[in-house]
């Protein structure tokens, strides 16, 4: 992969990695995206789910989307990835931060014309945010395909940058009598809602129940 000045790190650098091992991994524990691109001179983030495959990533969204047709022009852009893993207290406020794994990509995109490679990519996507589910469903109508844009946007380069571990404070204030360390968190499923018009014997389907844990009670 690439490294160039828009993907070096310069700010803590020891946090951070262009290992593509551990920028896959990062990518492979988030779901949520943020793709930044500018459009008439406006920027633009906006929030996606996506799905990975190699260097790789999938968005999709409505064949009208603004995000996806800029993006089919070729112009370069940026998707972030973030996992919040803590926040971390401080004896002091101006060292406060957060624990977390990151990743920064740089790219282009292009739509994906050929129905079984969209189908594909679409599959990657479902399985990407909660695996199991696509073998369950309906599949997609040439209608709702025709509707529907899927980008393969290709990693130029990337970084990744991770924080763990406590506060650092500086010296002189470990001796203060204020509790510092980190408040863990995480992104947990809880106890599935049935759809009022679920039909009549079905059930919650394992790859649900996995995700939800201890907590899932029939």
């Amino acid at each position: 992969m690439n490294i160039t000045e828009r993907s070096q790190l310069h700010r803590l650098p020891r946090r951070g990695s262009h290992e593509v091992e551990a920028i896959n991994a990062i990518l492979d524990a988030g779901f949520l995206a943020h793709v930044g691109f500018q459009a008439s001179g406006q920027p633009f983030v906006i929030p996606t789910l996506f799905g990975r495959e190699s260097e790789k990533l999938y968005l999709h969204g409505s064949a009208a989307s603004r995000m996806l047709n800029e993006l089919d022009t070729g112009m370069a852009a940026c998707v972030t990835v973030t996992v919040v893993d803590g926040l971390v207290l401080a004896r002091s406020a101006f060292h406060h931060s957060m624990n977390y794994r990151s990743v920064v990509a740089f790219g282009t995109a292009r739509k994906i014309q050929d129905t079984s490679r969209k189908e594909h990519a679409l599959r990657i996507i479902s399985e990407h945010v909660i695996a199991g589910r696509w073998n369950d469903v309906r599949q997609p109508t040439e209608k709702e395909l025709k509707a529907t844009a899927v980008l393969e946007f290709a990693i130029d380069e990337a970084s990744a940058k991770v924080r763990t571990g406590p506060p650092l404070d500086d010296e002189e204030d470990y001796s203060l009598p204020i509790w510092a360390g980190v408040l863990p968190l995480s992104l947990n499923a809880d106890v599935p809602v049935a759809d009022p018009r679920l039909v009549a014997g079905a059930e919650v389907p394992q790859y649900v129940r996995t995700r939800v844990g201890s907590k899932f009670r029939k």
